[in-house]
C-alpha cells in the first residue's frame, strides 16, 4: 500500500505543474481566483462524496481552528505563491525547488514534535543549496533576468516552506487519529474561503476564465492533484511520517522537468545536469538507508 501511495503521489505531483502553467497561460484570472476555484472544487467534491458515504467525521471546534491553519499554509497562500512563481520561472525548475520539502519537514519535526534530524542534514543542505544555485546560474550569469529569477525562486521556496507547515498540522490530526480524509476536506475548504476573501477585499471578481484550456486545467488541478493527490500524500503521512513521505519531492521533479522540456522549453543547460544531481544527492544523502525503511513499513 505504502509503495502505490507513494507512486501515485510521484506520478500526479509531477505533473500538477505543467497544469498550473497551462492554467496561467490560458486566461487572465487573478491568481487567488485560480486556486479558490481549485480548493473549491476539490472540497465540494471530496465533502460531498464523505456525506453520501457516511464518512465525514465529526471534528471539535479546535480541530476546526487546525484546517482552517492547514488551509491558509497548504491549500492557500503557497500556492499564490508557486501560481505566481510560474510567471518568473519554468514549472519544471519550481518543482525542483518543492523538492527541498525533505529539508524543512525534517527540521520543523524537530521544533515541532521533538523529532531529531539526522546528523546528515547539514551536507544534505549544502548539496540542496548548491544544487540550486548550479542550476539556475546559466539564468544568475545575467543581470537583467536575475531580479525576476530571484523573485521565482523566493515565492518557490516561501510556497514550500507553507506546505512544510501544513504537513506538520496533518501529522498533528493524525496523532490524535483525526480521519485524513474529512480534515483534507475541511482544510481545502477553508483554504478557498480564504483566497475568496482575499480575491474580494482586492476588489477582484470570483468569476473564472471561461476557455477550455483554463477549465480543464482547474479539473485535473482540483480532482487529481488536490483530492487524489494530497489524500495519498497525507495518508503517507501518517504511516510512515512526513519526513519519509516528503522524500516524494525527490522524484517527481524529474517527471515535472521532462514535461517542462517537451511543453515549455526548457533548455537544459552544461550546469543544470550536475545541479539537478546535487539536489537529489542532497535528499539521498540525508535518507541514505530509507529504502530498507520502506521494506520493513511496506512488509
Amino acid at each position: 500500500m505504502n509503495l502505490f501511495l507513494y507512486l501515485s503521489v510521484v506520478l500526479i505531483w509531477g505533473t500538477t505543474w505543467i497544469a498550473i502553467y497551462a492554467q496561467q497561460s490560458a486566461g487572465i484570472t487573478a491568481v487567488t481566483v485560480a486556486v479558490f476555484w481549485r480548493f473549491l472544487l476539490a472540497s465540494l467534491v471530496m465533502l460531498l462524496l464523505l456525506k453520501a458515504l457516511k464518512r465525514l467525521h465529526h471534528l471539535t471546534l479546535q480541530d476546526h481552528l487546525f484546517c482552517l491553519l492547514q488551509g491558509g499554509c497548504v491549500f492557500g497562500f503557497n500556492f499564490v505563491c508557486f501560481y505566481y512563481a510560474s510567471g518568473y520561472i519554468s514549472s519544471g525548475l519550481e518543482s525542483v525547488i518543492f523538492s527541498m520539502a525533505v529539508m524543512y519537514n525534517a527540521i520543523n519535526s524537530w521544533i515541532f514534535f521533538g523529532q531529531r534530524p539526522s546528523p546528515r542534514l547539514i551536507p544534505a543542505i549544502v548539496l540542496g543549496m548548491a544544487g540550486i544555485v548550479a542550476l539556475f546560474w546559466h539564468d544568475l550569469r545575467y543581470t537583467e533576468a536575475s531580479s525576476e529569477l530571484l523573485w521565482g525562486i523566493g515565492l518557490s521556496a516561501l510556497g514550500t516552506l507553507g506546505f512544510s507547515f501544513g504537513n506538520m498540522i496533518s501529522q498533528r490530526h493524525q496523532r490524535r487519529q483525526r480521519d485524513v480524509l474529512t480534515t483534507n476536506s475541511y482544510g481545502m475548504l477553508y483554504g478557498a474561503l480564504l483566497m475568496a476573501g482575499v480575491s474580494l477585499l482586492q476588489g477582484v471578481s470570483l468569476q473564472p476564465t471561461w476557455n477550455g484550456q483554463w477549465l480543464a486545467a482547474l479539473s485535473y488541478l482540483a480532482i487529481a492533484g488536490s483530492v487524489l493527490g494530497f489524500w495519498a500524500y497525507f495518508t503517507l503521512v501518517g504511516r510512515i511520517g512526513s519526513s519519509r513521505a516528503a522524500y516524494t519531492t525527490v522524484l517527481f521533479p524529474l517527471v515535472a522537468l521532462a514535461l517542462s522540456t517537451r511543453y515549455e522549453g526548457y533548455e537544459w543547460h552544461v550546469s543544470a545536469i550536475p545541479g539537478l544531481v546535487m539536489i537529489l544527492l542532497g535528499n539521498l544523502v540525508m535518507f541514505a538507508r530509507w529504502p530498507a525503511s520502506r521494506r520493513r513499513a511496506i512488509a
